[in-house]
């Protein structure tokens, strides 16, 4: 073991928010405009975040033609008997108020000939009614307006380890360019994105390593429905491309693209009564399939009848002149890839999660709103409006004694991010099966059993006898973004042991699921299964790993006890 370094600094704040996206940004202002003092840790820049690249827009009810109620039967259907009626209801009615918030804080939105928000239709929308920023920028435009709160934000730091006690949350152990620290808090929201990097390609940033997913089940937490994966249908191909791949929107064949092979015949045709606008899943799948029979490793995209196509998508369109394709007279490749993660840590509405203090919202976090699959641009009306919940609910443990004072050893075990990407894409993908999911599982345990484990909170053994008790101002601690080669090092690490952990997650879950679902799709149980029509919860079992939680769906079950012990 390495001598434990020193814990380099300490602050204090009553709510600690981990990721700079828009349910993370949401909550913090909303709980700085109610007196609490917030720290924001954010792995990235101000722009590294998965609502910068959110492209579709937010579903939200239009004013005519449109209600709550088409909006809740479009999402309950999308979500494949699994959605929670009652969250979908209570979110999709927060919709308006929550976009008037950020509109107010300077939030433009695409403006029809009328005057009136433009709307347009995506994949299993029955109406008009996605709101959208720069033609196809909306993700970018909401992390701008956000960005300008001018909200605390520490770049370039990365949460290690929720810390609890008895009653609850105390705090955060974080790696920075200021070394390690301590941010004593009793309440902590988890807004930290996906984890489209269990796979070799995905729509989202390199920062979506599922890092809340681990630190909630480190924590204590129950995460639940992860293996309901969404796979974006339509990602730029290009041969060879891995990581982080260029999203072609849903709104393009919302506004007349079709989909067609290489011999010019529809993708859809016959699979669904929406066609090209089929929920995501059925799309995927039948892109998927139709790559398997004619031996291809990509679909066509025709979007060339689309009138204005570079004024209406102009990140679309950067990103095929950028690959040698002009949309404008050229069929688009396209291909599946991994995008959004339907399930997440178990949470009310408001983001409380089963541990006293610790919230969650946005992509990881499951409210019930998304069931087995998400309706498109339902993601950022999630973020905002449970994102501002949360923000309030914060409030609830302002008073609470919050101290960190021991940190305790573990080992973190964890196999090669490259294994676990391959594994992961060849065999729990868009289908699945049996055998590949348990030879998935093999893979990563002797990878694991062969690896040395991660000593990242090890280092921090004896950092209990030097922590001050005099913490810092926030505005001390330098934020530059910049990191340093041992920060660096060490986030890595991190972020492989929560790569890891999350996979082992979704292989449990989506090979007890012996049925397709939604965006699970087994090819030995292609059918539904009404006995299964139920959310499947895990927790860290006694010796930390994971397990069934049958009960994982309550909130009111969390005592200390429930913290899993070193593995």
């Amino acid at each position: 073991m390495s001598a434990a370094p020193r814990v380099d600094w300490e602050a204090a704040a009553d709510l600690v928010v981990i990721g700079g996206g828009v349910a993370g940004l949401t909550a913090a202002r909303t709980a700085s405009l109610r007196g609490l003092r917030v720290l924001i840790l954010s792995k990235g820049g101000p722009t590294d975040t998965a609502t910068q690249y959110a492209q579709g827009g937010i579903a939200v009810v239009a004013p005519h033609e449109d209600s709550v109620e088409s909006h809740v039967r479009d999402t309950v259907e999308a979500g494949a008997g699994l959605c929670d009626e009652a969250a979908v209801r209570s979110i999709v009615e927060g919709g308006q108020a929550a976009v008037a918030a950020l509109t107010d804080l300077g939030a433009v939105f695409d403006l029809a000939r009328d005057g009136q928000i433009s709307r347009t239709r995506e994949g299993g929308h029955s109406t008009r009614r996605i709101i959208h920023a720069g033609g196809d920028a909306t993700g970018a435009e909401v992390q701008r307006a956000l960005n300008a709160a001018g909200l605390p934000v520490l770049f370039g730091a990365a949460a290690l380890e929720v810390v609890t006690g008895r009653t609850g949350v105390q705090g955060v152990i974080a790696v920075s360019e200021n070394g390690f620290g301590v941010v004593h808090a009793p309440a902590v929201l988890l807004a930290t994105g996906g984890l489209g990097q269990l796979y070799a390609l995905s729509t989202n940033p390199p920062g979506a390593t599922a890092d809340g997913i681990a630190l909630a089940l480190w924590a204590g937490a129950t995460v639940a429905d992860l293996e309901f994966v969404q796979f974006h249908p339509t990602v730029l191909y290009t041969p060879g491309g891995l990581g982080r791949r260029p999203l072609i929107s849903e709104a393009v064949r919302g506004e007349g693209a079709t989909l067609v092979d290489s011999e010019g015949n529809s993708v859809t045709a016959g699979v669904h009564p929406r066609g090209d606008l089929a929920p995501r899943d059925v799309v995927s799948r039948a892109i998927a399939a139709r790559m398997r029979a004619l031996g291809a490793d990509h679909v066509y995209l025709d979007a060339r009848a689309i009138e204005s196509f570079p004024q209406r998508f102009p990140t679309i369109t950067a990103s095929c002149l950028a690959a040698g394709i002009d949309p404008h007279t050229e069929l688009i490749p396209v291909a599946p890839a991994a995008h959004y993660q339907c399930g997440g840590v178990v949470t009310d509405t408001h983001g409380r999660t089963a541990v006293p203090g610790l919230y969650a919202a946005g992509e990881v976090a499951r409210t019930g709103l998304h069931g087995a699959n998400r309706l498109a641009s339902n993601s950022l009306l999630e973020g905002l409006v449970v994102g501002e919940r949360a923000g309030v609910a914060a409030a609830e443990r302002l008073g609470e004694e919050a101290h960190v004072t021991d940190v305790s050893f573990h080992t973190i075990p964890r196999a090669a991010r490259a294994l676990v990407q391959q594994s992961m894409t060849l065999h729990a993908s868009v289908v699945r099966d049996a055998a590949g999911l348990a030879e998935a599982a093999v893979r990563l345990r002797d990878a694991m059993s062969h690896s040395a484990a991660s000593r990242l909170r090890a280092e921090l053994t004896t950092a209990k006898q030097r922590l001050t008790g005099a913490p810092i101002e926030l505005s001390a601690l330098n934020s530059s973004g910049a990191m340093n080669t041992g920060a660096a090092q060490r986030i890595t690490a991190f972020e492989d042991a929560a790569l890891t952990l999350t996979a082992q997650v979704l292989l449990l879950s989506a090979a007890a699921r012996t049925e397709s679902r939604g965006s699970h799709t087994r090819s030995d149980h292609p059918t539904p299964d009404d006995h299964q029509r139920r959310s499947r919860a895990v927790r860290l079992g006694p010796e930390g790993h994971p397990v069934p939680a049958p009960d994982g769906l309550d909130l009111t079950t969390w005592t200390q006890d429930a913290i899993p012990s070193a593995s």
